[in-house]
């Protein structure tokens, strides 16, 4: 198997956490976007979205960084990430989802305005922007906070939801997200940070923002 992976991609990042927590080995093949290595015929025949992760197993192609960790759990089910039984399925899509269309668009704004473009010679942030994120994030985080009361994992047992949520907020602090209203977030957090597949997955990350 190879995955087509940007390192500094939260995308990306939770489906290289999966795969280390999986302890699947595949070939991991980096695409510098910003030189447009997504934009070439050969990426976009593969993901005519020209974005990262892509999985390629065999013939088979497949984009999207939920589906491919669902794909990825189903061949490890006894590490019990996505177990078979819907009712879990369900529990487990529906924070992927919360995260794909609510709290993960909030906090990457956030992440780009007061982090990326600085750093790649984009402009200053935009305050109007920042606001309405920072106002969405407001709102958001205490669902979140709320649904980690006196649990270790999102779902009860480590499983995809928390890979999911987890990849934006690598970068709360340097996007200045407090988590000190959120004390269950913060918790959970350190024990997501202290599992080795996640360190291993965000090192490239944490080494960008420390340079």
């Amino acid at each position: 198997m190879k995955l087509y992976n940007a390192n500094l991609s939260p995308n990306a990042l939770r489906v290289r956490a999966v795969v280390n927590e999986l302890g699947i080995a595949l070939e991991v093949i980096d695409v510098d976007l910003r030189s447009g290595g997504n934009r070439t015929p050969e990426f976009l025949a593969l993901n005519p979205n020209g974005k990262v992760p892509v999985l390629v197993d065999g013939d088979f192609v497949l984009w999207e960084s939920r589906a491919i960790n669902a794909y990825l759990a189903k061949m490890k089910p006894e590490a019990g990430l996505y177990p078979a039984d819907a009712r879990k399925q369900g529990v487990i899509d529906q924070w992927s989802y919360w995260h794909a269309v609510h709290f993960g668009p909030a906090i990457q704004r956030l992440v780009f305005e007061r982090v990326l473009k600085a750093r790649f010679g984009r402009g200053e942030p935009d305050p109007k922007v920042v606001e309405s994120s920072l106002s969405e994030v407001a709102q958001l985080m205490p669902v979140l906070d709320a649904s980690l009361a006196g649990k270790d994992w999102i779902t009860g047992a480590l499983s995809l939801a928390d890979f999911a949520v987890g990849s934006t907020l690598v970068y709360a602090s340097p996007a200045e997200v407090s988590l000190a209203d959120a004390p269950n977030v913060a918790a959970w957090v350190k024990r997501l940070e202290a599992r080795p597949s996640w360190q291993a997955a965000t090192a490239p990350v944490l080494a960008f923002l420390s340079s």
